[in-house]
């Protein structure tokens, strides 16, 4: 063999190696990428991945009674509100305000001139006005944060998680007024409308507001919904009139929920109605929580009692019977939670049953709260444990 045919063997040999080397090298490139893709986007698949297969277990709650300091009593008889927030229950009867911590201690107590009081509570912090009157206050465990008085008559309040409050009071001008003030009771934002407004939910960080109002339209009440900010004047949207009179709205990332008293109806992110879905049935409560909705239905001439659960938009709603009729519901957690006369049941909202105890006939309502449901009665307060 001559020299030139050994030195072109070798350069072809070379060449393979090199050729070998790169290709190794581009598929250690390719894993490489494909590992950093996953990696950075595993928040988008690893929570739907987890749940492929996965089984749940009901759990059965043994609903004893919590002893101590429970059952708290409460005067006034059953007109009594019940919030709870940041382990804490807020209790407003006729004539005061009470704070106790989840164990049912007594932290604090104040007593109210109000006439037709109303509590919310959110994030450690409670409201209270006078429906119909003109004072409201806003306070926490240490005592009144603020407190404020319309020159016109309040319709209703409403709290955000971030402490700002949205006055909507009549008008002599106008059909009624919105006033919002920030968690230290500074004046930001006014509204004056020309329509009813029912309801009020805070957006995200509390920068502006969806609004309800209820007009007639054809004959017939309808509920037209209208996303706002505290830094313009302008609605950022407003929804056709959807054919309910509505009792709830619930603001959230690209739309609304609308609860009303014979239909629950979504809009979007635009401001186009995506849903409307009608009762068959008597409408005895509704909540809605960052999208999803829960609503119960009893029908005692048809012996039919329903819950019926959302969730969200372009999502079909899903109904689960029961064999008496339904009390209360809240959503909470990604959990849907209703009553029973004689149980407390968590669904998710797939439809499985999460969780369950069971409770006597004499409860007309509950509040859930951390590891507890505080269960209502009519003079006192019972907790039972409740893991869901």
């Amino acid at each position: 063999m001559s020299m030139y045919d050994e030195n072109d063997a070798i350069e072809k040999q070379n060449k393979e190696k090199r050729k070998k080397r790169l290709v190794r090298f581009a598929v250690f490139l390719i894993i490489l990428v494909i590992g950093a893709v996953i990696f950075i986007t595993q928040e988008l698949w690893l929570p739907k991945l987890r749940g492929i297969g996965k089984q749940y277990t009901t759990i059965v709650n043994d609903g004893r009674l919590a002893q101590g300091n429970f059952p708290i009593e409460v005067s006034g008889g059953e007109a009594y509100q019940l919030e709870c927030s940041d382990n804490m229950l807020f209790v407003l009867s006729d004539s005061s305000v009470y704070i106790y911590s989840d164990e049912g201690g007594l932290i604090k107590r104040r007593q109210h001139a109000y006439t037709n009081a109303v509590m919310n509570a959110v994030n450690g912090r409670a409201l209270i006005y006078e429906s119909g009157g003109s004072r409201f206050s806003v306070e926490d465990r240490n005592g009144v944060l603020y407190s404020k008085e319309s020159e016109e008559n309040i319709m209703f309040v409403r709290l955000s998680p971030d402490g700002y409050t949205a006055v909507v009071t009549t008008s002599a001008d106008y059909d009624c007024e919105i006033n919002v003030y920030d968690r230290d009771g500074k004046f930001i934002y006014e509204r004056k409308c020309v329509e009813r407004v029912n309801d009020i939910s805070f957006t995200k960080d509390s920068k502006g507001c969806v609004i309800s109002y209820i007009y007639a339209e054809n004959g017939s009440l309808v509920t037209s919904v209208q996303e706002t900010t505290f830094t313009e004047s302008s609605e950022k949207w407003t929804s056709p009139g959807l054919d309910t009179l509505g009792v709830e709205v619930c603001g959230f990332g690209n739309g609304a929920a609308v609860i009303g008293i014979d239909a629950c109806g979504y809009v979007d992110g635009s401001g186009q109605i995506s849903s409307l879905y009608r009762y068959d049935g008597e409408f005895a409560g509704g909540s809605c929580e960052n999208g999803r909705t829960a609503v119960i239905i009893n029908s005692d001439d048809t012996r039919k009692y329903v819950m019926t659960l959302f969730d969200g938009i372009g999502k079909e709603p899903l109904e689960l019977s029961f064999d008496s009729p339904l009390i209360d519901v809240t959503v909470s957690g990604g959990l849907a939670y209703v009553m029973t006369k004689n149980s407390v049941l968590a669904y998710d909202f797939e439809g499985s049953l999460r969780s369950t105890a069971q409770v006597n006939d004499s409860y007309t309502g509950f509040v859930r709260c951390g590891g507890y449901v505080f269960l209502k009665s009519f003079d006192k307060i019972d907790r039972i444990n409740y893991e869901s």
